[in-house]
């Protein structure tokens, strides 16, 4: 490619990097408390809105090196090793301008590390995990809607954005919540220096920043092999999918909960939507017992029972998966596990109301703005997630707000394996699913009054 062709792209990458670097030390020097999150995936999605028809919006080695890998398994294509290492140079420049900037503007700096609650190899590892897994989700989510073989949706840049939100709450209790090597040099570059710690922590991060973003690439050519002109099963990449979605979903629930997090339903909700975008063609993202039970009941679809069977039990496989993650990665703190069941001062029959109330308003959205032709909806990632920010900070002091089977037999499942019980758990369990089955059955039910769909003719 021409240096004149090259320059644009290398200088958007360089600026994209910096406001993305220069906002984490601003919020974390001014200490921005509770939004911090929400104001470091904005510069993220705004930037990638301003920028992505330029270079792509990458902002992040891991990203690059994941579309190389993804490239390389494809063919020839526009982001070669070579232009992935400029790209490297140049976000890697952006971050360390941009922590030479806030620390000017500040006239301090900060450390990169794990928390301390997270120390020693134990502690190193469970960051690495937190690292690894959230990187894994940020490049797995560009892969799909800004790579993949598909009509670009427009939520695209709230999709990657937003990524920062669903990590940033659950995995920064632990790990500060990187996802990105540009922001761990950065950020390493200066609070070594000031704090005399040595230079260090950056490439362990970085280390497992590129793992995630190697298997980020490996699990998008299983769930689009059209992509790379391979043949695969349609119900395999569905299964994959579901998979996937739900067991980000359940991680970033549990560690939003151990890590006492000060915005978990928007945190969850956002892993969601992530997610939503990101394989909503390919599956239709359910991610959800519940959820599938009222697209199979609704008839709007030809999801056969079979399918749906698989859907379900993949998506508690996906479930019981990621609570034994957050389980193992808070294994070097004082508690790994937390119980499902009514909250302090409340009772079971108002679980119920709860339960049934909010899974109804998540499945029949649902299937109004993901299902229903005429109300099908590009914005369907945003309302169905916001359905969770909804039922989890309006029920979350009464049930917690599962909403979800997969989410509510996770979580009894890491309490039975690590908490040494078994019927409190197992009941709990099935009670929360067979109230989150009976909101979207009346979901089911009454999105066919409201969304009557002609079935179509047999030429007769």
């Amino acid at each position: 490619m021409a240096a004149a062709d090259m320059a644009p792209r290398l200088v958007a990458e360089f600026v994209g990097t910096f406001l993305l670097v220069f906002t984490i030390g601003c919020n974390v020097l001014g200490q921005s408390g509770i939004w911090a999150g929400v104001s470091i995936a904005c510069a993220l999605m705004v930037a990638i809105y301003s920028l992505g028809d330029i270079s792509g919006a990458n902002f992040n080695p891991a990203v690059s090196v994941s579309i190389a890998i993804s490239t390389a398994m494809k063919g020839p294509g526009d982001m070669d090793w070579t232009t992935c290492m400029l790209y490297c140079c140049a976000q890697l420049l952006g971050g360390i301008t941009a922590a030479f900037s806030y620390a000017a503007l500040f006239w301090n700096a900060f450390n990169l590390g794990p928390t301390k609650d997270f120390g020693g190899l134990a502690g190193a590892l469970s960051a690495g995990l937190c690292e690894t897994l959230y990187t894994f989700m940020l490049c797995f989510v560009v892969l799909n809607v800004a790579v993949a073989k598909k009509p670009r949706n427009d939520g695209f840049g709230l999709a990657i954005g937003f990524v920062i939100v669903a990590g940033a709450y659950g995995a920064g209790a632990i790990s500060g919540g990187c996802f990105n090597p540009a922001v761990a040099i950065g950020i390493d570059t200066l609070g070594s220096h000031s704090s005399n710690a040595g230079f260090g922590w950056c490439l362990v991060y970085t280390f497992f920043e590129l793992i995630g973003a190697a298997v980020a690439a490996v699990a998008f050519r299983f769930v689009r092999p059209g992509d790379f002109d391979a043949e695969g099963s349609a119900l395999r990449s569905k299964l994959i999918s579901e998979f996937l979605g739900t067991f980000m979903l359940v991680l970033t629930v549990g560690l939003n909960v151990l890590g006492n997090s000060p915005a978990g339903a928007f945190s969850i909700a956002a892993s969601l939507m992530c997610m939503i975008y990101a394989l909503g063609d390919v599956s239709g993202a359910h991610f959800n017992p519940a959820v599938t039970l009222a697209v199979f009941a609704s008839k709007m679809t030809d999801l056969s029972i079979k399918d749906a069977g698989m859907y379900m039990l993949v998506q508690v496989l996906g479930g019981v998966v990621a609570a034994m993650t957050y389980s193992l990665i808070y294994a070097p703190s004082s508690h790994n596990t937390f119980p499902l069941g009514p909250q302090e001062g409340h009772h079971m029959y108002q679980v119920a109301v709860a339960e049934i109330i909010f899974s109804f308003v998540l499945c029949y959205v649902v299937l109004c703005t993901a299902v229903a032709h005429k109300t099908k909806t590009d914005m369907c990632g945003l309302a169905i997630g916001s359905c969770v920010t909804v039922g989890g900070f309006a029920i979350g002091s009464i049930s917690g707000g599962s909403l979800n089977p997969a989410v509510s037999i996770g979580i009894s499942s890491s309490q039975m394996l690590n908490a040494g019980m078994f019927l409190a758990p197992a009941y709990n369990a099935l009670m929360y699913t067979g109230f989150e089955f009976a909101g979207a059955a009346a979901a089911a039910g009454l999105v066919m009054v409201t969304h009557p769909e002609k079935k179509p003719s047999l030429g007769i």
